[in-house]
């Protein structure tokens, strides 16, 4: 079974900057595309950011396209979102799995979730 642990969270003040980290016990975790979700209060959970394999390929919601930032560490097993530019609206627990295609609009998450990462933007 793969586990999957989110970290980074936290309450920051709009306009700000946080880094989440998600660490992955797959052994495969490099041959995996990876996504960042996440789930705002009432809402439905949402795939905000991808990226290929190899990480030359990155895809990201409109919501957050400019301000987020997805990458991976291979060597680590580990995926990061840095989060610029925060607003209200990115209030949400965050979520990392593995995803079947960095085409956020096709994609479908592979693995258990994990216990997310709590993000709250406020002044």
């Amino acid at each position: 079974q793969v586990h999957l642990v989110e970290s980074g969270g936290g309450l920051v003040q709009p306009g700000g900057s946080l880094r989440l980290s998600c660490v992955s016990s797959d052994t495969i975790f490099r041959a995996n595309t990876m996504g960042w979700y996440r789930q705002g209060p009432g809402k439905q959970r949402e795939l905000v950011a991808a990226i290929s394999p190899d990480g030359k390929i990155t895809r990201y919601a409109d919501s957050v396209s400019g301000r987020f930032t997805i990458s991976r560490d291979n060597a680590r097993d580990t995926l990061y979102l840095q989060l610029n530019s925060l607003k209200p609206e990115d209030t949400a627990v965050y979520y990392c799995n593995a995803i079947t295609t960095y085409r956020l609009e096709f994609s479908s998450p592979l693995y258990s979730w994990g216990q997310g990462t709590r993000v709250t933007v406020s002044s």
